[in-house]
């Protein structure tokens, strides 16, 4: 059984992971953190399934991960970093599902990975990872004679914009077409605007009710557009992709560093 522990256990991701630790065969849950001040504290993780796993959730770090091989966290930036460096006093393999990291925050992640091993992604859907795989193909067999558009749509209460997800896909396209993305990416447009640029990557951003998640790229021709899409009725996906990864850092050499994608463990990169 793989020992999992779970940040922000009392949000909205943090019950489905959760859930998805008590419902597999593999896994068991060993820890539940939040931060300090949540009226989850002290309560039983599995108080909202209606039943006792034995697991208070904590704001205490070393508690809340005792005993775990493997953390996984959908929180925010500055928790995860803290989290993180407590995984790494702790010899804890760390699964990292958090969005809106400024790129020295990424950077930090990196380095962290290269003292205990870090599964690190954008989004952790099987789907979506594929979906990154596809538009990439796309992107190269297609060329520059197709305009690119990422457009990602999210719940009311998500802070940060464009998406992870959507930035991913952006950075696949860009080394998919050999660009940057810090240069060809346009993420907002209002007013004169003028003529598309060539080879820009434009993003748009839909906040709204209680959307999980939907992504979709558009390649526009002369004549024809092709479409990618990847829609999440449910952050079920995101659990399930959440135990590969573990599973995938669990079965790797004692001792191994390096920091992970989801294309390492969906085995996407050949």
């Amino acid at each position: 059984m793989i020992s999992i522990a779970i940040a922000g256990a009392s949000g909205r991701m943090g019950r489905m992971l959760v859930e998805a630790v008590l419902a597999s065969g593999d896994c068991r849950l060993s820890g539940a953190l939040d931060v300090g001040g949540s009226a989850a504290l002290g309560t039983d993780a599995a108080a909202f399934l209606g039943r006792d796993s034995g697991v208070p959730i904590t704001s205490d770090l070393h508690a809340g991960l005792a005993g775990a091989e493997v953390l996984i966290d959908f929180t925010r930036p500055e928790g995860t970093l803290a989290h993180l460096a407590a995984c790494r006093e702790l010899g804890v393999r760390a699964v990292v599902g958090t969005t809106g990291f400024t790129p020295a925050q990424r950077a930090a992640i990196a380095a962290h990975a290269q003292s205990v091993a870090t599964v690190f992604a954008a989004n952790m859907s099987v789907g979506v990872n594929v979906m990154l795989r596809l538009v990439a193909d796309a992107a190269r067999a297609l060329g520059t004679g197709y305009d690119i558009e990422v457009v990602e749509s999210h719940h009311k209460h998500k802070v940060d914009a464009p998406s992870g997800t959507a930035l991913a896909l952006g950075e696949a396209l860009a080394r998919a077409r050999g660009v940057d993305l810090a240069t060809e990416g346009v993420y907002t447009r209002h007013g004169h605007t003028g003529e598309r640029r060539d080879g820009s990557i434009g993003f748009a951003t839909v906040r709204g009710g209680d959307i999980v998640g939907e992504h979709l790229v558009l390649f526009a021709g002369t004549g024809e557009r092709i479409e990618i899409a990847h829609k999440s009725a449910s952050r079920a996906n995101y659990a399930d992709g959440s135990l590969r990864a573990a599973r995938f850092l669990a079965g790797l050499p004692p001792g191994q560093r390096g920091l992970y994608g989801m294309d390492d463990v969906l085995n996407l990169k050949g």
